[in-house]
């Protein structure tokens, strides 16, 4: 019988540690409205909270690519998960919004950097000669995963047994569980196997795309077309999914009056939806031209925001959830085959970084904005309508890329 080949192990460990550490980080807006009761506080200044982890996550991207080049896929995701599981368990003993700001936003937020999409996407790239675009995909799956278990879970122990206890709960399974699983069965490379990466003939000569950074490398990124067609669109992305639709959907449906149980329902629905489109995605960018990819990503997200500016009609939200979740996570597939494409010959872990901190820039913003024009508009118009805007501009912005290769 012909044996598994160990990239699927590796992906199967990467799915799983994506599904509970990015799991978790999407369980933020659960967390709101307990956070604003317990510590007599703003939707406001909760939002700058998620805008201090965004950028703390957001500015460790390039280190984490920088670190993962040197130490290894292993030791960034399962330190990066012990480090959140830790900062988590502590957040037990929070009695103030500047402790829950210092240990949530700074010290979990750099374990959710080291568990990101930059380390999956290098396993990947390590892994992967070929079906590369369905192994991203189904890894971005895992987030999607993690939001689909992990927020309803959330919303149900909150409601429940508190969320003191629900925060410990997941800290003691991500460090007593999840983080010995990575640490002694993840490999870094196929040679640690004595095997080659999947799709890869014993011939083929592997050629590194994950080589040493020269100097002035980043300088050359900078003025690239490619990187600024990529990262702006990306920086958009980022505002208007994990920023404002993580971090504000769950809020936005107590303010329409939906119970918990509906919105619990929702966010099932977008994430189960989200997990369809991530791996489809996958699976179309290993054959379809990766630029009008993005393009009908970003225009079919637009036009399901639209759907939220329509008040107090529980089917459009329930079609919104489904179209949302389609094109969620889409991007991140054809994002990462396009920037593999034109910066190979690079370190792929840098690159990665950069992007995704452009991502996680516009998560911050998306995360605090929509918050702060909530406390002064009282609603969330505002905000859905600029990202519907901002998200034509993404579309074309992205007609701008050079044209890439159906694969990379």
């Amino acid at each position: 019988m012909k044996r598994i080949h160990y990239a699927w192990m590796i992906l199967g460990l990467t799915f799983l540690s994506l599904l509970t550490v990015q799991g978790f980080r999407s369980s933020f807006g659960a967390f709101i409205l307990p956070w604003e009761s317990e510590f007599s506080t703003t939707r406001g200044m909760i939002s700058l909270l998620a805008l201090v982890s965004f950028i703390v996550y957001g500015l460790s991207q390039p280190v984490i690519g920088r670190l993962i080049d040197k130490v290894g896929v292993r030791k960034i995701l399962s330190l990066g998960t012990l480090l959140v599981g830790i900062s988590a368990i502590l957040t037990f003993f929070v009695t103030s919004s500047l402790q829950l700001f210092l240990l949530y936003g700074v010290i979990a937020s750099i374990g959710f950097g080291g568990v990101s999409g930059v380390a999956a996407s290098v396993a990947v790239t390590n892994w992967f000669q070929e079906k590369r675009g369905l192994a991203l995909g189904i890894i971005t799956a895992g987030t999607s995963a993690g939001q689909f278990v992990l927020v309803p879970t959330s919303l149900f122990l909150i409601e429940w047994v508190g969320w003191k206890t629900t925060i410990v709960s997941l800290g003691i399974f991500l460090s007593a569980i999840v983080f010995p699983i990575l640490f002694i069965c993840l490999r870094d490379y196929p040679e640690e196997k004595g095997i080659q990466r999947y799709g890869e003939e014993k011939s083929e000569v592997l050629e590194s795309e994950n080589p040493v950074i020269e100097t002035g490398v980043f300088l050359y990124v900078m003025k690239t077309r490619s990187f600024w067609c990529l990262a702006i669109p990306y920086f958009i992305c980022g505002y208007t999914t994990i920023g404002l639709m993580d971090t504000h959907f769950i809020p936005f449906t107590h303010y329409c009056g939906y119970s918990t149980k509906v919105a619990s329902v929702t966010v099932s629905l977008l994430a189960g939806f989200n997990i369809v489109g991530t791996v489809l995605s996958g699976q179309i960018a290993d054959h379809w031209n990766n630029k009008k990819f993005l393009i009908l990503l970003y225009v079919v997200r637009a036009l399901s925001i639209v759907l939220l500016l329509i008040p107090n009609q529980p089917y459009f939200l329930l079609i919104f959830a489904c179209l949302f979740g389609l094109v969620n996570f889409a991007t991140v597939a054809p994002t990462s085959m396009l920037a593999v494409h034109y910066f190979k010959q690079y370190s792929v872990g840098f690159v990665l970084g950069l992007l995704s901190l452009s991502h996680q820039l516009g998560s911050a913003l998306g995360a605090y904005l929509p918050g702060l024009l909530y406390d002064v508009t009282g609603n969330y118009n505002v905000a859905f309508t600029s990202s519907i805007v901002l998200l034509i501009a993404a579309a074309l912005t992205s007609i701008g890329l050079p044209n890439g290769h159906k694969r990379v």
